[in-house]
């Protein structure tokens, strides 16, 4: 089974897309913080990873850069999911090492293409 690490602070969001990707065959397991989630991606070793940017403790650029920079975990693919619909907050997202980037409210049927772009990488 699919493991996959979602990094959100926001209750409904985890409740909301947890619970669809549960549906899918999906396990998923959650980080309520950037800085959980850097520690949980090394104990838990994820197949990809859903990175919220706007996060307590630590926002998810920094928690990607983190991720991206072990050795243990430097391969896991990281999807950046944020509100920002900017260019710029795309751009950003993909220098601090994420895979991918993706807008919330989450398009299920894009986001699930991504995640499987992701595990084939």
């Amino acid at each position: 089974m699919t493991k996959i690490l979602y990094v959100e602070d926001n209750e409904d969001n985890v409740y909301m897309l947890s619970r669809r990707l549960k549906r899918k065959g999906f396990e998923i397991i959650i980080a309520e913080d950037g800085l959980m989630g850097v520690e949980m991606a090394k104990s838990e070793k994820p197949d990809v990873i859903l990175m919220d940017l706007s996060l307590p403790k630590m926002d998810g650029w920094t928690a990607t850069k983190k991720i991206k920079a072990e050795g243990a975990t430097k391969n896991i693919p990281i999807i950046a999911l944020s509100a920002h619909a900017m260019e710029e907050h795309k751009s950003r997202a993909l220098e601090s090492g994420c895979d991918d980037y993706d807008t919330k409210p989450v398009d299920m049927d894009r986001l699930l293409e991504k995640i499987n772009q992701a595990l084939e990488m």
